[in-house]
């Protein structure tokens, strides 16, 4: 095993310090996870940890750190499920608990699927639904591969933000277009392979959410079912605000016939922040992941793209504040388009 890549471990130490805090109380969840979403915000901003160790190929240790995850998230939520069900069954418990456990879900859970999804491993892939599914984001697996990946940083993608356009104002936006341009992708495969609904993963997958949150209900109650809607809800919102950060304003030219010109360095926004890096498995090299997409996490060099004013972490406190987001981004887009910063 790279002895660098140890660091990979920090995501799993994350998901057990937040079960233990749970099985304390609900509160004690929601404040360790409040306090790790805010140190690491901090620790992007220490030199000594502004750059990740260089990249190494990837292992069979990096492998079973994704595929560790879904059992270990789909141990954290039934802990959830049972801890509502029973100790803290009442609207506060099941909503500070929630934010705990999605923030785990959101920020590693769907990380890990995103990456389990660009494997060529059926095993891989069928993880990443899981990851997804759990989340009730299914959809996902359709929209980003199929979706996102060849029109990132174009205005047909739902999951591209725009110059001036609040996080606010995208949420909304993404949410919807991600939803209508997965079912129209799975459609549109369909048809293509002269196959039925009968034969689509994507169906399936939607199904087999709603039966989950009907036998959660009818089983755990509704506490246990609100616990499992703000998971989700909030693993979606690290999602989408991340989505938000990853290309905002940036946008590919049209080349010949209309297309998009190919996806380069300049397209995505980069940090290299070490800490970061470990708990969202390298994430942050966006521009080489977009250009090579099936490269191992491991493997993804920090390419000289555009570069984030802080790491995701702290970035997901910045985008939330429109006037500060637009303040530092907007004098950074008009020096990559060779322009004089222009008030924000």
């Amino acid at each position: 095993m790279d002895p660098k890549g140890v660091r990979f471990v920090l995501p799993a130490l994350l998901l057990l310090a937040v079960g233990a805090a749970a099985w304390v109380s609900a509160a004690a969840a929601w404040v360790t996870m409040a306090v790790v979403q805010v140190a690491l915000a901090l620790l992007e901003r220490v030199p000594a940890l502004a750059h990740s160790p260089a990249a190494t190929p990837a292992t069979a240790w990096h492998r079973a750190v994704l595929r560790a995850q879904l059992p270990l998230q789909l141990a954290l939520l039934a802990l959830g499920v049972w801890l509502v069900a029973t100790r803290d069954a009442h609207a506060l418990g099941a909503v500070a608990l929630g934010l705990a456990v999605g923030g785990i879900s959101g920020s590693q859970g769907i990380t890990f699927a995103h990456e389990l999804g660009h494997s060529r491993s059926s095993l891989d892939r069928l993880l990443a639904w899981g990851l997804m599914g759990s989340v009730l984001y299914a959809h996902f697996m359709v929209e980003h591969y199929r979706g996102h990946h060849p029109r990132a940083a174009t205005r047909a993608d739902p999951a591209s933000a725009r110059r001036g356009e609040s996080l606010w104002r995208f949420l909304p936006r993404t949410l919807h277009g991600s939803l209508v341009s997965a079912w129209r992708l799975e459609a549109a495969r369909l048809l293509q392979h002269r196959r039925g609904w009968i034969a689509s993963p994507l169906a399936w997958a939607t199904v087999l959410q709603i039966a989950g949150l009907v036998a959660l209900a009818m089983w755990a109650g509704p506490w246990a079912l609100l616990f499992w809607l703000v998971q989700a809800a909030y693993a979606v919102f690290l999602l989408e605000t991340v989505n938000y950060i990853e290309h905002y304003g940036l946008e590919r030219a049209a080349g010949p016939g209309g297309r998009p010109q190919p996806f380069g360095v300049a397209h995505a926004w980069n940090a290299d922040s070490a800490v970061s890096n470990a708990m969202l498995v390298n994430l942050q090299r966006h521009s080489d992941h977009h250009m090579h997409a099936w490269k191992p996490f491991p493997e993804l060099e920090p390419l000289p793209g555009p570069q984030l004013p802080s790491g995701y972490a702290g970035c997901l406190y910045l985008a939330c504040v429109p006037p500060l987001w637009f303040s530092l981004m907007h004098p950074r887009l008009d020096r990559l388009a060779g322009r004089e910063p222009q008030a924000a």
